[in-house]
Parts: C-alpha cells; structure tokens; sequence
C-alpha cells in the first residue's frame, strides 16, 4: 500500500514502519499520518509537528537506531506524487527570464511590461495535471499559427519546451479574507522541489492574449517525488537582488534567495539507443530571482485569496546572465533561431524520445521523456 517515506542517502525511511516500531512517539498519531498515500495530513500539522518529527529522524539516523523492517532501498521502492496538490500557481519571477523573453517576443519595446519591477506577475495553472518525476509526457495537440498558413491549425504541437524552476509546497492553510503578511509567509511552507512546467510555445503564444496562458501550460507540471523540508535548507539563504522601485508596504522585506546551483540534461532517444549519458545543457543558480518566496506568497493572497495544505507555487523558469544558464529551450534557443548542439544532433525544441532531468543541490530530480501524441 502506498505511504509515507523519507529518502536518506541510499535508503527510503517508512515512516509508518517507524510509527508502529515506537520510534516517533514525539508526532502524535504517527502511524495513522503515515501510512496514508500522501504528505497532506502531516503538512496540515504545521512547523511544531513538523520539526519534532525532523529532529527525531535526524537523531535515529546519527546513531544508527533505525529499524530493518523500516529501511529499503531506494530503487527498490516507486515513487508518488509526494502530497495532494491543491492549487496551482506559477510566477515569472527571475528578471533575466523575463527580459529575454520580452526581447524575443517585443524586440521593438521595453522587455518588461510595467508591472513587472511592481509585483510578482503569476498565473493560476492546473493542479489536476502536476504529475510525479518519470512520468512520460504526451507530445499535446492545440491550436496555432504555422508561419505561412493562412488561418490557424489544430495540431501536435513543435515548440514543446522547458521551465526549470522552484516549486514551493505548502503545509500550513491561511485564512480566507485575510492576506498572509510578507513577514509570516515562511510559516506557511512546508518544503522546496524541483519544478518542471512543461509548455507548448506555439499554443502558448496563440492563445496569450489576451488573458495568459491556458493549454500551452497546463497539459503537464512535473515535480520530484521527494520533498526537501525548508528547515533543510534555511542555511542556504543569501541576499536577493536589489528592487528598484522599492516594493509596495504589503511586499516591502528583505528579498531572499536560494543559494543552490541547478542544471538540466538531455538525452535524446538516438543517445539512450547507443547508452550514451545525458548531457547537460544548463547550469544556473537558484539565487536568480528577483521576487522572494516571501512576496510571491504576499502577494498571492493580497485579495484575500487563501492557501490551502498542498498548494504548490513555482517561481517560474529561473534564468542567469549568461547563454548556458538560460533554464528553457525559448531562451536558450532564441526561440528557433539558435539551434544548440547535443551530441551531434541540434535542437531548438523538443523532439519525441528526449528525455529531460533538472537536477538541484539538495533537491530530488526531475525527470520526463517526450512520446508521441496519441
């Protein structure tokens, strides 16, 4: 039956295992939280929970008291989605991102719209299709403009690409009516994963205007099967970047960031043929963001809007300076113009059988490979 684990070095920690071995009796009703399918009843718990539990594992890890019945290898077991995602919401918040993709897309005006330096811009996506690392990803079908043609078609879409991003898992639910305060927000999130959101970009920029993204997005969202706890990763926080204009009083903080290096790796179906190894095509930083996990979760209940357990965020493709640090094929491929090398073959957009992994300093990878549209 599916349940709760906790990945640690070569091993899966059942967590339900542990419960019934009377190792967790710090977390109450244990085996009942973890021998559900999902992370939900445990996020719902909020931080006390959370760190009790945490700290307990960390010490029957140091000193070596786990018990056999609860400890498998990792490939031995298959992994979920991790937690119930309850909404879904992406945000556009590295400025290298968006400048870039303001040049492809408005070579003749300002590549960031107004709002942009104001607030973080997002867009509600579909929870119902964020699926877990693994997953195969059919090639979608939409309506667009081929270049050339006289009217639009419905067809597979050619410019299937990536976001690498950071998806932010909530534990704890807000009030709904009441926004959560930019000094408060971290209380709300449970942990980080790596974030695949998968797009269509001819469908995408069909059918944008004027209301934003709608199937070019939402056909799949891949994430890590494991979540990494913020506690774990609290010690990599640095300095964001500089704001300018200074923020409004409901998002004005610090601006935070991530100190963890990310990449991506590709592997076409003729290289896996011939066992040929992945070869990386981007490496980034997380540090890259101008808006903050802090204003994204401000901002996104500023109207009173609440989260709810299991609420994913992602911050939205994450970008650097540099041409080997653009975290999708529109950027990295000038949007068709820039063709890349991989292996002796070029890409501009995915082709059917590339198999793509994010990978990030203490965060579980991503992976998904492209079939053909049914």
């Amino acid at each position: 039956m599916p349940r709760t684990g906790v990945a640690t070095g070569e091993h899966a920690i059942d967590l339900a295992a542990l419960a019934r071995a009377g190792a967790l009796a710090e977390v109450e009703d244990a085996e009942g939280l973890f021998s559900q399918a999902s992370l939900n009843a445990f996020m719902a718990g909020g931080p006390a929970i959370w760190r009790a539990c945490h700290g307990r594992l960390r010490e029957l890890v140091a000193n070596g008291q786990l018990p056999s019945e609860a400890l498998f290898q990792l490939g031995e077991v298959e992994p979920l989605l991790p937690f119930e995602v309850a909404d879904y919401v992406d945000f556009y918040s590295s400025l290298e991102h968006a400048t870039n993709a303001g040049r492809i897309f408005r070579p003749e005006a300002d590549p960031l719209p107004p709002n942009w330096r104001h607030l973080p811009v997002g867009y509600h996506g579909r929870a119902g299709t964020v699926v877990v690392s693994g997953t195969p990803i059919v090639r979608p079908c939409g309506q667009f403009w081929r270049h050339g043609q006289a009217a639009p078609e419905y067809l597979p879409s050619e410019r299937v690409d990536i976001e690498l991003e950071l998806g932010v898992v909530i534990g704890t639910p807000s009030e709904h009516g009441r926004p959560v305060p930019v000094d408060e927000a971290l209380e709300h999130v449970f942990g980080l994963v790596l974030l695949n959101d998968w797009s269509a970009r001819d469908v995408q920029g069909w059918e944008t205007v004027p209301l934003g993204p709608f199937l070019g997005k939402s056909f799949a969202t891949s994430i890590g099967a494991w979540v990494t706890p913020l506690e774990d990763l609290m010690d990599r926080r640095v300095p964001g970047a500089a704001q300018d204009p200074v923020p409004l009083d409901y998002l004005r903080t610090e601006p935070m960031a991530f100190d963890l290096e990310l990449s991506v790796s590709l592997r076409s179906a003729g290289m896996a043929s011939r066992g040929e190894p992945p070869q990386t095509i981007v490496r980034t930083s997380a540090r890259n963001v101008y808006w903050s996990v802090e204003q994204q979760i401000a901002h996104l209940t500023a109207n009173g809007a609440s989260l709810r357990t299991g609420d994913l965020i992602g911050s939205g493709t994450i970008s650097g300076p540099e041409r080997e640090q653009r975290g999708s094929l529109l950027e990295l491929s000038w949007n068709g113009e820039e063709p890349f090398e991989l292996d002796g073959e070029r890409r501009t957009y995915l082709e059917d059988g590339d198999e793509v992994t994010l990978s990030g300093e203490l965060l579980s990878d991503v992976s998904g490979r492209i079939v053909p549209s049914h």
